[in-house]
């Protein structure tokens, strides 16, 4: 793999947690998420990790996309030099389809933009793929969503990673009881993994963005439709692992319109109208939880990636482009037991 799947280049800075981190370290312990320890990073600098995170507005999916991706890039400090000859995967999250619901997957135009983006920096190879979660049928996953047409038009091949060969490779988080992880050939070939999500609630861990949008990556011959064994190792702790070993090189995650309540595949949609860029996944995760006005330090993989993975403190991260503020939209969660320590009072 290459050197780029290293997601942030860390630099030492002071810090000292708020009276805001150590509530929300306690909210975290209230609600467990098997991942969280208790005020650990309220009690640490996260290790002196640093990261910039882009919001790009776009109010709709008829908003001019490339030129906010490259927007983004280009204030994350992404190069020509660092494209150039590089074979790029997009992974968006196609976990279900229902004609009519494109607010349960990434919107295809956004795939296409950033493909564009790639090509315009000199990318030796852009392909799509994905190990959607439930239905196995990827042809009729691929015509529903509407990735068909648009990977068509703009010249892009598809890779159906559930049944793509497979390597095994050591596990580099340990926080599950997975043991080595099998990973396609073709994610292992490629030198720039981006996760490109929707932006949703979760009916388990509360939200599913970039680093949760992984779990596609995992071949569902190896580990089953909608990928049971990640579910019994644990969501978080198979997450974290997952971004530990793959290291994805950047986040692209549509919030144009995104969902709420009962996700990440029957709730309702959410008008937002940005681009959240990264090349940290648990910082950009973490912004997306708090334009969606919940708690970061209470979702279980991102309070155990804290300091480990990426920062997620507000201290450690430097906002590019938007402002929160500017886009901020309270998401509503199911009521449910294991999720009230997620939304912000």
């Amino acid at each position: 793999m290459s050197d780029s799947r290293d997601a942030c280049n860390p630099q030492k800075e002071r810090w000292q947690p708020t009276r805001r981190d150590v509530l929300g370290a306690g909210a975290a312990v209230l609600l467990g998420g098997g991942a969280a320890t208790a005020l650990r990073y309220a009690s640490q600098n996260e290790g002196g990790l640093r990261a910039d995170v882009f919001i790009g507005k776009a109010a709709g999916y008829d908003a001019d996309l490339v030129g906010v991706i490259h927007a983004g890039l280009t204030e994350l400090g992404v190069t020509r030099s660092q494209i150039r000859g590089k074979r790029i995967l997009l992974k968006p999250n196609l976990v279900e389809t229902a004609r009519g619901e494109s607010h349960i997957n990434t919107n295809p135009v956004v795939v296409v933009a950033a493909a564009e983006v790639f090509r315009r920096l000199d990318a030796a190879e852009i392909v799509v793929a994905e190990g959607q979660g439930h239905r196995r049928d990827s042809v009729l996953v691929l015509d529903e969503s509407g990735f068909a047409t648009a990977l068509t038009e703009a010249g892009l091949s598809f890779v159906d990673l559930n049944h793509d060969d497979f390597v095994s490779v050591d596990n580099a988080g340990t926080w599950s009881k997975l043991g080595p992880l099998f990973l396609p050939k073709t994610l292992m070939k490629a030198d720039w993994v981006v996760s490109m999500p929707k932006l949703k609630t979760h009916h388990w861990v509360g939200v599913t963005c970039a680093m949760k949008n992984m779990f596609g990556v995992m071949p569902g011959v190896v580990y089953g439709w909608p990928k049971n064994a990640l579910h019994y190792a644990g969501i978080s702790e198979s997450i974290l692992d997952i971004n530990a070993t793959v290291k994805p090189s950047l986040a692209i995650v549509d919030a144009v319109v995104g969902m709420e309540g009962d996700g990440p595949i029957l709730g309702t949609p959410k008008n937002v109208g940005c681009l959240v860029i990264g090349r940290n996944l648990p910082s950009v995760d973490a912004t997306c939880a708090r334009i969606m006005e919940l708690n970061p330090y209470a979702i279980g993989y991102l309070s155990g990636s804290s300091g480990k993975l990426g920062p997620i403190q507000e201290q450690n991260l430097r906002q590019r482009g938007e402002q929160i503020d500017t886009l901020r939209t309270r998401f509503e969660l199911i009521d449910q037991p294991h999720l009230r320590g997620i939304a912000r009072a």
